[in-house]
């Protein structure tokens, strides 16, 4: 949950040496060296983008991302922008981890009792209703209308990022429920852009992706272990699902729920199963020694000594989590390729004096900042507290509702999503620029009221 042990010994060691450092290991290196989706690198990006689309430092970087790019395969053919392949490709694989992590939190962890997993879904929907209803209250009218959705959704990766730097302190009921919180607010986000902002729809691909997730589905009940049929899989719901018309993000999620998030063998099982055959292998090994001078049968017990380690190595892999592995696997790729990536194809703000002015008295702008620094908080702070009143969710352990009040806070935080639906509401233009600055300055407002909160109740815990 926050930087990885190992790295956080040496970096402590140096930390004795500077009080510099000791800030840096505290507060900003879960930022960007977590086991989570890290938000620096995307902090990084953000500030490239801008510099590089408000300034002539770059004059060909619009063009850079709107570049095309065509796949054919005999009478099939796709073209896309550059940037429309990161949002269709590459996005689905975040994706994965929220649907993976998801999954884990209702099967094992601190999410795995109903009332407490009802606790973010009752946050979820307020988290969706509230902003959209202050949306349309505020800008409702006009053209700006179409950008709704850009108030829907959470951005995952900043929030589990400022979380992280208090992941010694807070208990972990917390991220869970940010978690929880964020990925049905994002699965929301997707069927908003699935059936509100996909132009045409075919019902072919979808029977595929269906046809691929049920075979999926079977694999896991036949208990095959091999991954490349799951890997050929879920590139056919990518691609049944990128073929209908609905955005291919929907696959990550779908596939991740689909990922197993327990061992297949556990430790009292292990243990029971390799104690003899630890025996047999040193048996083996002994023997191969005893005739280390007769080569034909020193190679015959060096095959057994093989076989013996074989079924040692099998039965060790059967006690790691495919599900913590594959996030494990993608972790690095999301947080430092596939999301500054993405931010750096989708943020498209000319920043100058005359756009603030305009964003100022725009009902769009005002609508989209309001929904998501005021509307977010407040649909899941009263949802989920009406679902405590009535007796249908319940707080985890040791999660106090002033932590609540900061998972609240950071719900503010639109960003990734955000942005994109800003783009598929306004295309090109003056709409979406400000739609996407609004998305911007609310996710900042949010995540500074949000670590400030979360370090209060880290201070109150320690």
């Amino acid at each position: 949950m926050a930087i990885r042990p190992r790295l956080a010994g040496k970096a402590h060691a140096r930390a004795h040496q500077s009080i510099a450092a000791r800030a840096f290991l505290d507060r900003v290196a879960p930022f960007f060296a977590g086991s989570e989706i890290s938000g620096g690198p995307m902090l990084i990006a953000t500030i490239v983008a801008l510099v590089c689309t408000s300034t002539s430092l770059v004059p060909g970087w619009e063009r850079f991302w709107d570049t095309q790019l065509r796949l054919e395969f005999g009478h099939a053919r796709v073209h896309q922008s550059l940037a429309e392949w990161i949002d269709q490709a590459l996005l689905p694989l975040f994706f994965i981890i929220i649907g993976t992590d998801v999954k884990r939190e209702l099967v094992k962890g601190e999410l795995s009792e109903w009332r407490t997993a009802a606790f973010p879904l009752f946050g979820s929907i307020g988290g969706m209703v509230v902003p959209v209803a202050l949306f349309f209250a505020i800008g409702g009218g006009g053209a700006g209308a179409a950008g709704w959705g850009a108030v829907v959704t959470s951005d995952t990766a900043f929030g589990l990022a400022l979380m992280a730097m208090f992941a010694g302190s807070l208990p972990a009921g917390v991220r869970a429920l940010l978690l929880a919180f964020a990925a049905i607010d994002d699965l929301g986000g997707l069927l908003v852009i699935a059936f509100a902002y996909s132009h045409g729809f075919d019902p072919t691909g979808l029977a595929v992706a269906g046809g691929a997730f049920a075979a999926m589905l079977a694999l896991r009940r036949l208990r095959w272990v091999s991954s490349l049929p799951y890997v050929l899989l879920a590139m056919l719901v990518w691609a049944g699902i990128f073929e209908s018309g609905v955005h291919a993000t929907i696959a990550g999620v779908v596939v991740g729920l689909v990922a197993p998030v327990a061992p297949r063998l556990d430790e009292e099982r292990f243990a029971a199963r390799v104690q003899d055959r630890v025996d047999r292998f040193q048996r083996a090994y002994r023997e191969r020694q005893a005739v280390a001078d007769d080569p034909q049968a020193e190679e015959t017990a060096q095959h057994r000594v093989e076989k013996h380690l074989g079924y040692l190595d099998e039965m060790t892999s059967a006690t790691d989590v495919t599900g913590e592995r594959l996030v494990g696997l993608l972790n690095p790729w999301v947080s430092y390729l596939v999301l500054p990536l993405f931010v750096m194809s989708n943020v498209r703000i000319h920043l100058s004096g005359e756009l603030i002015a305009e964003s100022l008295g725009s009902t769009l702008a005002l609508g989209v900042a309001a929904g998501l620094a005021l509307g977010k908080p407040l649909g899941f702070l009263t949802f989920s507290a009406l679902g405590t009143r009535l007796g249908l969710a319940a707080l985890p352990e040791r999660v106090t509702w002033g932590m609540i009040v900061a998972v609240g806070a950071l719900a503010g935080i639109g960003f990734t999503l955000s942005l994109f639906v800003a783009g598929l509401a306004f295309g090109e233009g003056a709409l979406r620029e400000e739609a996407s600055l609004a998305v911007l300055c609310a996710s900042a407002l949010a995540g500074t009221a949000g670590y400030f909160l979360l370090r209060w109740q880290a201070r109150k815990q320690e």
